[in-house]
């Protein structure tokens, strides 16, 4: 059996403004409908691989959660991040567990924010790759380079490492190249991009990390023994693991072993870190330009617009990215897609919402969205989902009004319950006690007028919540 682990803690800031702290890239259903997550879970649904095991951040758990019931796999187990610590930790508390569950199955660790047009060229791929893992090799998969591409790790391969020819030796890692070295790579023919994904025998992993990084497997370990369960969540220890080197799968391992071997693929592969990566996956017209979004293009060559509202018209320019939300612009330079991640870290020096979430921010029993806000008002539109409902809670500075779009709701005011109904409404005074939830089998529509002289976030005192916040 092969065990997926999928990593799902990046943030992936290089795809602001859409991609935000809150709402990170994995979790976009921008991909005909389906997230990069989704797809993940959906790539290692097959009959040879067990139930997959997603090691996230603790922030991001019930987006997981959501996304691998829509993936069809609702009985995954879901590990939480206390705190970012790279992918050496995560790949030592996956080796741990795995091997304690089934110590003769694989284990396959791949990203969740990665696009693979060509699924039956992974799962040949992999299938690959087992004879090696089987023989003691951590096996990582590369892909054969199709540019001088500068963003991408290298791996120099070495000579075939089985009978097949499938599999080659491991000489040694690159770092991400300048142009003039990434163009010698691709004439020389023996480098492949370092795609992240790799596959092997927990014992074996269990002897790299002893020999080269035992520090780290033993901070995930006792991450493990402390850990604890939430809800349908494994929550690791927040003191061990923050005490975890934060250094990368790729530096703590990788380039120290030495019995590392390499399947190189072709499996329409893009890690999509930049928006122009991104562009190239969407159809172009006769010149050049790609949209996803309502956008008219005149006298414009080879460029990129992402919409998710406002039509946008672009005017006599060429290689632009424009970037468009309903609280955030972005127009670069397609040359400059790889500078983004400066702008959110001055947008977060700066305190600055737009780097944290969306005017729609999502919570585990569905979303809401900001409307409209001036002095001591708030108006919002909010989104319950069948069978949810919000923690029974009180506002010391702010109170409501809720007037019912569609669906039904329980409504519970000060221990009094009653059912709304489109176009009928309740009153929330300052300070009470009340709890919104939807016992109907369609999603609740509802909007919220808040009054008063403090209307964050934070304003919320929580008695009962059956999501453990």
């Amino acid at each position: 059996m092969i065990h997926p682990c999928i990593l799902s803690g990046g943030s992936g800031s290089r795809l602001w403004p859409l991609s935000r702290k809150a709402y990170p890239k994995q979790f976009l259903q921008i991909f005909n409908g389906e997230s990069l997550f989704e797809k993940t879970c959906r790539r290692v649904a097959a009959a040879e691989f067990a139930v997959p095991l997603v090691i996230s951040n603790q922030d991001h758990r019930f987006l997981c959660g959501e996304q691998m019931a829509q993936a069809g796999l609702s009985a995954g187990r879901i590990v939480l991040e206390p705190t970012g610590r790279n992918t050496a930790a995560p790949a030592a508390v996956a080796t741990l567990m795995m091997e304690k569950e089934d110590a003769d199955g694989l284990i396959l660790m791949l990203p969740s924010d990665h696009l693979i047009a060509d699924e039956a060229a992974f799962l040949e791929a992999v299938k690959a790759g087992e004879v090696a893992a089987k023989d003691g090799r951590i096996v990582t998969f590369g892909i054969r380079p199709s540019e001088p591409n500068t963003g991408y790790g290298y791996i120099h391969l070495g000579e075939a490492a089985g009978a097949t020819g499938t599999t080659r030796d491991v000489l040694e890692f690159v770092e991400k190249p300048d142009w003039a070295r990434a163009a010698s790579y691709l004439a020389d023919g023996g480098y492949v991009w370092n795609a992240g994904i790799f596959l092997f025998f927990a014992k074996a992993m269990r002897a790299a990390f002893e020999a080269h990084a035992p520090e780290i497997l033993k901070g995930a370990q006792a991450a493990i023994e402390a850990a604890s369960s939430d809800l349908d969540f494994l929550r690791l220890d927040p003191d061990a693991f923050a005490a975890i080197e934060n250094i990368s799968f790729d530096y703590a391992i990788m380039e120290r072993a030495d019995n590392v071997a390499c399947v190189p693929m072709d499996p329409g592969w893009s890690d999509l870190g930049s928006w122009s990566a991104v562009r190239e996956i969407f159809p172009a017209d006769d010149e050049g330009n790609a949209t996803l979004g309502e956008t008219l293009f005149l006298d414009a060559r080879d460029n990129f617009v992402y919409s998710s509202e406002a039509s946008v018209a672009v005017l006599g320019l060429e290689n632009v990215l424009v970037i468009n939300t309903r609280d955030a612009l972005l127009v670069a330079h397609k040359d400059k897609a790889q500078d983004v991640k400066k702008i959110v870290e001055r947008l977060e020096a700066d305190n600055r919402i737009e780097a944290i979430e969306h005017k729609r921010v999502y919570r585990p029993w569905g979303w809401y969205e900001g409307l409209s806000e001036g002095d001591r008002f708030q108006v919002k539109c909010i989104m319950v989902k069948p069978g949810a409902q919000l923690s029974l809670q009180s506002h010391m500075h702010r109170a409501e009004h809720w007037v019912m779009v569609s669906g039904t709701a329980e409504v519970t005011i000060d221990g009094k319950s009653r059912l709304l109904t489109e176009n009928e409404s309740a009153y929330i005074p300052l300070a009470a006690h009340h709890r919104l939830a939807n016992p109907g089998k369609i999603p609740t529509y509802l909007i919220e007028v808040q009054s008063g002289a403090y209307l964050g976030e934070d304003d919320i005192i929580r008695y009962e919540d059956v999501y453990g916040r």
